[in-house]
């Protein structure tokens, strides 16, 4: 477990009702802080972290794309357009 310094509760004073947001300085990730009744709160509604199926990998490939207007990828009809 790691201890939270002063600047980092302060930090979380100051979010009031929101969760806070972390960087990784090195990588540039951003992390939210949640408590952790929260957490729990969100894993027991239906949360799902296994790896996703082939299904589920092409449905969202499905709805991604659903809307592009695919003749611009046509390669004759591209190569014409300035």
């Amino acid at each position: 477990m790691i201890e939270l310094t002063e600047q980092q509760l302060q930090a979380i004073q100051e979010s009031g009702s929101g969760s806070p947001r972390l960087v990784n300085p090195l990588t540039n990730e951003t992390f939210v802080l949640v408590r952790l009744d929260e957490y729990e709160r969100l894993r027991g509604e239906g949360y799902d972290d296994s790896p996703w199926t082939r299904e589920e990998l092409e449905a969202v490939a499905w709805d991604a794309t659903r809307d592009e207007d695919w003749d611009e990828y046509d390669g004759d009809e591209a190569s014409a357009r300035p």
